[in-house]
């Protein structure tokens, strides 16, 4: 009797739907509050706007108490604003320091494609594995499987690609549209290509795994083996 194919897993939709809301309304409240109650200044409503998004990250930081591949990102990004503020701080660096590392780590991405494993791999190990010893080694051994190397390195080139995008559409948005615009509009792009991109994401790596099980099973017929974790 063959065993049932494994279920699709679902991506987490939810969490970057509140991400997304929190992220579009509390800098732009803090934005109108400075510019009504403490200063006309644009670039004093930006920092104060910025402060939710970089407090908030923090908080992720101190709550998680490790680091893990999206921690690191976080820190890298709070890192890469400090020195956009350093190399002047306008305000349309203010707007643009968080894609402008968006747009590093998708070059990032692609760079990656020339080491022995791609960004993605990691990310995946770290969502899939989430430090259970036996999944992690089924994810180690899964790179052995021509299509599951080539489906990793497909799913890095995409995030490439929707990183990059990111960052293009929000320098166009700051230079075409005000300020509080830009706060409201911004999120709401990078959520909306982060949930349609993990949702392919989810999918296609759904499918290599099945496909790796299906030739596992036709390369040793007669021996029960563990699914591969990808």
């Amino acid at each position: 009797m063959q065993p049932s194919e494994p279920q699709a897993p679902r991506p987490p939709i939810s969490g970057i739907v509140w991400d997304i809301v929190l992220n579009a309304t509390i800098p732009l409240l803090l934005y109108k509050f400075s510019k009504h109650y403490i200063s006309q200044s644009e670039l004093t409503a930006l920092i104060l706007a910025t402060t939710f998004p970089v407090g908030k990250s923090i908080y992720g930081l101190i709550r998680q108490a490790r680091l893990d591949p999206i921690a690191i990102i976080v820190l890298l990004g709070i890192a890469t604003g400090g020195v956009a503020m350093l190399l002047g701080g306008s305000p349309k660096l203010l707007l643009v320091r968080e894609s402008l590392f968006t747009g590093v780590l998708g070059l990032a991405c692609f760079a990656s494609l020339l080491l022995p494993r791609p960004m993605m791999f990691y990310f995946g190990r770290y969502f899939i594995a989430k430090g259970e010893p036996q999944v992690l080694e089924r994810f180690e051994s899964s790179w052995q499987i021509p299509g599951v190397r080539s489906g990793h390195r497909l799913i890095t080139i995409v995030w490439g690609f929707v990183f990059i995008t990111e960052l293009l559409l929000r320098i166009i948005l700051i230079y075409r549209t005000s300020s509080a615009s830009v706060l409201v509009a911004s999120p709401i792009v990078l959520g909306t290509l982060t949930i349609a991109t993990l949702i392919w994401t989810f999918r296609y790596a759904h499918r290599i795994r099945l496909r790796a099980i299906a030739g596992m099973r036709q390369a040793a017929p007669e021996t029960r083996l563990s699914e591969p974790a990808v």
